[in-house]
């Protein structure tokens, strides 16, 4: 009976209910839909960052993390293997060479970190070599005199390998990806023209186009515009073994593209065999073996029994090796928590002030309900559903709104294209995936329900309150 006569009364004032609920679904909408957005980022950077970057566990000579000092290797690497593999867990490993010093061309020079690998077992452990920019080459496939290396997008523009020119092939492009006939007559002072680096084109950009088409139009037009030589040479010098300076030149295999500039700035690409001929290591040795796991809710369990087992080693997981992505997973479940609060704050305030107009609004009415016998427990009970009903009706639409949304959004991408430098300078994709458990939509539904029943005690304390003959005397 309370209950029928509960959800008759929520009809009673229908545009006050439809308003009611309209901000409910809106706020539960924004409120996940957000938190799926920052959810999916978060996961595909921590994603990013294992699959392409650092693996789940790291394992090195005791102080080489700290000053990155070539003697320091490795030396029995084919006993720490035997051990990786009898781990249960650790799925595949590979062995890196590493060294820091200068990549050089004619015109331009940058500090990097240069990686020998074996291009066979990083592809079990990495997946660089599929964010190969197309082309520009392959992932040390073909045979070569030269020395092989592999460097990211933003380098090979640093040291003007990548270089800008607009041709006809150049507008056709444009005008295939939707550029307007006015925006591409824009193009002719510099048709013909080449430019040896970004910055220059750039600005030459800036001043053929307004700061609102710059801005819309420019990194469409830079990714047509610019060019690359298949082959194209450069020089690493750096120290080796002993300390003594050498160098090589390197040909490009290719460029690769990824969503962390800072990496692709930094970071190259060789083969082991040829990195540690020029240093003059021993074939066995390695500066560090990098460890993928198939779960990464046990690197922690996993490296624990590696740094029992391999005493003499330090061997390290992807928290402590980047502390940035371990405190944002840290903190996922704060932020949920700290915008729920937030949402369901707004959405209790809403409704407690709802069911107070409610209850001035109905004071006879509760007066002659409580006259004729219906007692306090009911009439509290009445209007705490009344408050659920209409808190739970909003949030049901919301979060079916936002589960549609999220798994369309989830399949395509948002595609934050304009904030695409700014997002890869962090590290971050600029297509993001929403992403949500199903299990968070259950949480939220037990906290819709708590929060309508807690509106509901003080309008209903109110009600509870009123002399039924006063209350009756009411207009």
């Amino acid at each position: 009976m309370i209950w029928k006569t509960a959800w008759k009364n929520v009809w009673r004032n229908k545009v006050r209910s439809l308003v009611v609920i309209a901000s409910v679904t809106v706020g539960i909408f924004a409120g996940v839909f957000s938190i799926a957005l920052m959810n999916g980022l978060i996961e595909q950077r921590i994603s990013d960052a294992l699959n392409d970057e650092i693996s789940h566990i790291q394992i090195t000579s005791k102080n080489f993390r700290l000053n990155n000092d070539p003697q320091l290797t490795i030396a029995n690497s084919e006993g720490v293997l035997s051990v990786i593999k009898s781990v249960k867990g650790a799925t595949d490993v590979s062995e890196r060479t590493i060294i820091t010093g200068m990549a050089n061309t004619a015109s331009k020079s940058a500090g990097v970190q240069i990686i020998g690998i074996d291009p066979d077992m990083e592809k079990r452990v990495f997946t660089l070599y599929s964010k190969l920019m197309p082309g520009t080459g392959d992932y040390f496939e073909k045979d070569s005199k030269l020395n092989l290396a592999l460097i990211g997008q933003e380098l090979a523009k640093d040291l003007n390998i990548i270089r800008y020119s607009v041709d006809s092939s150049t507008i056709v492009r444009v005008r295939e990806k939707g550029l307007s006939e006015k925006l591409i007559s824009k193009l002719a002072p510099i048709t013909g023209k080449k430019f040896l680096n970004e910055k220059q084109f750039i600005k030459e950009m800036k001043s053929l186009f307004s700061k609102a088409e710059e801005m819309k139009y420019g990194l469409l037009i830079r990714k047509e515009a610019w060019s690359f030589r298949e082959g194209a040479r450069m020089t690493l010098t750096f120290l080796d073994k002993e300390n003594n300076q050498v160098g090589s030149v390197f040909r490009l295999t290719a460029l690769y593209d990824m969503a962390n500039s800072m990496f692709e700035k930094s970071s190259v690409f060789v083969r082991n065999s040829d990195l540690k001929k020029l240093m003059g290591m021993n074939e066995k040795d390695f500066h560090q073996v990098v460890v993928k796991i198939s779960n990464v809710d046990q690197t922690d369990e996993i490296a624990d029994i590696l740094a029992l087992k391999l005493p003499d080693l330090e061997v390290t997981t992807w928290k402590k090796i980047s502390p940035d992505l371990a405190m944002m997973t840290d903190m996922v479940s704060q932020f949920y928590l700290i915008f729920g609060i937030i949402i369901l704050a707004a959405l209790a305030f809403g409704i407690i002030n709802t069911m107070l107009m409610v209850v001035l609004e109905r004071t006879r009415e509760l007066g002659m309900l409580t006259a004729i016998g219906m007692n306090k427990k009911k009439v509290f009970s009445m209007i705490m559903l009344e408050s659920v009903f209409l808190s739970l009706i909003g949030a049901v639409i919301g979060m079916i709104v936002s589960n549609i949304l999220i798994r369309i959004t989830g399949n395509t991408g948002i595609n934050l294209a304009q904030a695409a430098e700014g997002f890869e300078a962090l590290g971050y994709s600029a297509i993001v995936y929403p992403k949500i458990s199903a299990g968070f939509f259950g949480i939220v539904t037990i906290l819709i329900i708590i929060t309508g029943i807690l509106s509901s005690i003080y309008p209903a304390m109110k009600a509870l309150k009123l002399n039924p003959v006063e209350a009756i005397r009411a207009e």
